[in-house]
């Protein structure tokens, strides 16, 4: 496997390329001018028809990567028997991956079907019927379309494997072998993942032909343009300090760590008036998606979410990640926090730490290669109004693997 380094390129254009001239101008319109380093080292490769292995930062533009060179390979299909598939792991995803491919498809005369559950079938058959080229979809729905008939992936040419690493952590695996074992001949298969390693290895190993690989190289798995802040709150008063944190700005993603608190944590904040909504497993799609429209657009200033919304999720301008409840993993506190600074723009991250959670919170602080002091605040601390502005202490922490912080971080039993 051949490993490509995130060097300059010395690609200032997408027309530089080899991108035909009605994508260029489609990006142009949105104001996409010049490529980020992952999608200058993968579209000529996958131009070429190469198999391709992605790992790039969060918000790294790694949709347009695979999908530019998708669709400028992709030719018109029968009915019901796409040319170009890619599988993502959650609804949320599939559509927003869909909105941003189609436009492209739409210049070069394709037509694109999402397809996901949460959703009734009858409209999304409808579509696949008048005609697919390229389907974008999630593991489950397809396979249930799959198993009716109603759909044929036998006529694939390009497959796209995104966020390979989330499929394998929400037991998607088993779905996704079944549906590229049905896919015919040799088609071209692209994956991109936060991680190469382990049960996505299986992937590459499995449906890759010799494969090129391309890495963005960062630092650490901390995106540069975060700012992190630990503040120590008492229970009664977190409500009131996450509702002065998000008044400070227009938009904060607030993570939560089950469905649950999700609803309790969103009237706690509405409580305090802040217009706040929630999204997690247990609503409804339409209401998903309405409230994402809304954060997405501004008009709403708090989301309150499980980790439905931590991966692979892009939404513009997140000014805040707000880790309400620290996550139990170290995977899934860089996932949330990378909801915010995406695309070489700033962002803020804050954890919120009550007194039982302060060596768990260390433990991930380590992990991460972070060393910031937990500061403690209470809810009318106007340090709390501008935490960027707030440089808090730095604190000596030997950092320790992921895999220590996923055997030792442990819920704990909360003193009534």
């Amino acid at each position: 496997m051949l490993n490509t380094s995130s060097r300059q390129t010395g690609v200032n254009s997408f027309s530089e390329l080899g991108i035909s001239d009605e994508i260029v101008q489609v990006l142009a319109d949105r104001g996409i001018l010049e490529p980020f380093p992952v999608q200058s080292m993968t579209i000529p490769d996958a131009l070429a028809g190469r198999d391709v292995c992605g790992r790039a930062q969060t918000g790294s533009g790694k949709t347009l990567a695979f999908g530019i060179p998708m669709v400028e390979r992709t030719t018109k299909a029968q009915p019901r028997y796409p040319h170009a598939l890619v599988l993502v792991p959650t609804r949320e995803l599939c559509s927003q991956v869909s909105e941003e491919l189609r436009p492209l498809a739409r210049a070069k005369g394709l037509s694109l079907v999402s397809v996901y559950g949460g959703a009734p079938m009858g409209p999304q058959v409808d579509k696949i019927n008048k005609g697919v080229d390229i389907v974008v979809a999630t593991p489950g729905r397809l396979i249930d379309l799959v198993d009716r008939k109603m759909v044929s992936v036998e006529a694939v040419e390009c497959a796209v494997l995104d966020e390979a690493d989330q499929m394998a952590d929400m037991g998607f695996l088993p779905q996704v072998h079944a549906i590229m074992r049905n896919v015919g001949g040799t088609p071209q298969v692209m994956l991109f993942s936060a991680t190469l390693d382990g049960a996505v290895r299986s992937l590459v190993n499995a449906y890759l032909t010799d494969p090129v690989n391309h890495e963005v190289e960062s630092s650490g798995d901390i995106i540069d343009e975060q700012t992190h802040r630990f503040i120590a709150v008492h229970h009664m008063d977190k409500a009131r300090v996450a509702a002065a944190i998000i008044g400070s700005v227009e938009r904060t993603l607030v993570f939560v760590g089950t469905k649950r608190n999700a609803d309790r944590v969103t009237g706690q904040l509405i409580d305090e008036g802040v217009s706040a909504k929630a999204i997690h497993g247990d609503k409804r799609q339409s209401e998903r998606e309405r409230g994402l429209a809304e954060f997405g657009e501004g008009k709403l200033p708090a989301l309150v979410a499980t980790n439905v919304a931590a991966r692979g999720l892009h939404i513009d301008d997140v000014d805040i990640v707000l880790h309400y409840d620290p996550p139990q993993d170290y995977k899934s506190f860089i996932h949330r926090s990378g909801r915010t600074a995406r695309a070489g723009e700033s962002g803020l991250v804050v954890s919120l730490v009550e007194w039982d959670q302060v060596e768990d919170v260390e433990r991930l602080q380590r992990a991460s290669g972070l060393n910031y002091e937990i500061v403690k605040m209470f809810s009318n601390d106007e340090r709390l109004l501008d935490l960027v502005d707030h440089e808090p202490d730095r604190v000596e922490m030997k950092r320790t693997s992921d895999v220590d912080i996923s055997k030792r971080f442990r819920p704990r039993r909360r003193r009534r």
